[in-house]
């Protein structure tokens, strides 16, 4: 107790021990001193100071000793407690600092990429770079955004074109915080066309059957996230008509979807990018340029996969997609409710393509 309380409190206590002990000294024990001076200094007594005044000058000496020692250690203990005080808000800053760097990076790559980086075994030469089989990739854009772009005065220098374009963006990302959304990842935007992709994340492209080879895994198992994909592709619709709604536009999707291999990297050194390449991104592209505003076109391998999860299509035959020849595509309607998969396919005639909505 006594380490803890002011050193006022130590030196009132001290004053009040040396003055009883001098009372003592001087007073009670005045026949004790003399008889010992007596028969000390029997001798020769003229320079001798009484013992009794010795002693309570010793234990004056020995007060004042006690209260510089007692204010150093206070002294001390005060600068170690601010010293701590302050260790412990530097690593509440570093900490802090730590999940805004974190956060940030997150934001910037994908959460499982951003651990790579994060991570204390990394090397900083360290190329991070994934192959992955089975992955579903979309591009989604805009068209007509480009007529509504303007940079005249009304719309503020186009600033006013800009700002309703990012609500659109952020109401497609607000799409991907679904539980059903998890699997899929967002690449990119350029401009007012948004890449996604599927199957991307850890357990997404296994489905917890990480043990097993792929070709022992039902068609569904293996292309669940392709589902999602196209769910969010059926979502990302009806989140621009609803903002059609409410901002009086009449902006359309033109989407495009494929699956297949590619390879997933990031590049850059400074404000490094998480992208994905392949003749899959290549032909998910192309889905999307040769598309029609307000559809959802798929090649035949996707078609053959979605319809078994209950989606609806409309045959727009083949086309012509540059790099790759004639390929046969379809436009993606909708989806059927749970009971039934079969997926009902009808023929779009090359004079209603244009028409297609």
């Amino acid at each position: 107790m006594l380490v803890q309380v002011s050193h006022i409190i130590k030196l009132g206590l001290m004053m009040l021990v040396v003055t009883a002990a001098g009372a003592v000294n001087i007073y009670s024990w005045k026949d004790i001193f003399d008889l010992y001076d007596y028969m000390q200094f029997a001798s020769d007594r003229t320079s001798m100071v009484p013992s009794k005044y010795l002693m309570t000058v010793m234990i004056i000496v020995m007060m004042i000793s006690f209260y510089l020692f007692a204010r150093h250690l206070e002294h001390q203990s005060r600068k170690l407690f601010l010293w701590k005080i302050g260790v412990h808000d530097q690593k509440e800053k570093v900490l802090e600092m730590r999940r805004w760097n974190e956060a940030l990076v997150t934001n910037m790559l994908p959460e499982h990429v951003a651990k790579h980086f994060l991570g204390t075994k990394k090397r900083d030469e360290e190329l991070y770079s994934q192959s992955y089989d089975e992955i579903g990739v979309m591009f989604a854009s805009i068209p007509n955004f480009s007529d509504f772009y303007t940079e005249e005065g009304i719309n503020n220098g186009g600033i006013e074109c800009l700002r309703i374009l990012n609500e659109i963006i952020s109401d497609f990302d607000s799409l991907l915080d679904r539980d059903e959304f998890q699997c899929i990842t967002k690449i990119k935007t350029i401009g007012s066309t948004y890449m996604a992709a599927s199957g991307l994340t850890p357990g997404s492209n296994t489905n917890g059957y990480s043990n097993c080879k792929l070709e022992d895994r039902s068609l569904t198992e293996r292309w669940q996230h392709l589902a999602y994909l196209a769910d969010f592709a059926l979502a990302m619709k009806v989140t621009l008509d609803n903002l059609n709604k409410q901002s009086f536009n009449n902006f359309m999707l033109r989407i495009g979807m494929n699956k297949g291999a590619v390879l997933a990297g990031v590049i850059g050194a400074r404000k490094p990018h998480y992208d994905i390449w392949g003749n899959t991104v290549n032909v998910a592209s192309r889905m999307e340029s040769t598309g029609v505003m307000g559809n959802i076109q798929v090649v035949e391998d996707c078609f053959d996969i979605l319809k078994e999860f209950g989606f609806r299509f409309i045959r727009r035959g083949p086309i012509f997609v540059k790099g790759k020849g004639e390929l046969l595509t379809f436009f993606m309607k909708g989806k059927d409710k749970p009971s039934g998969l079969a997926s009902s396919v009808t023929t779009a005639l090359p004079h209603q393509v244009e028409t297609l909505s």
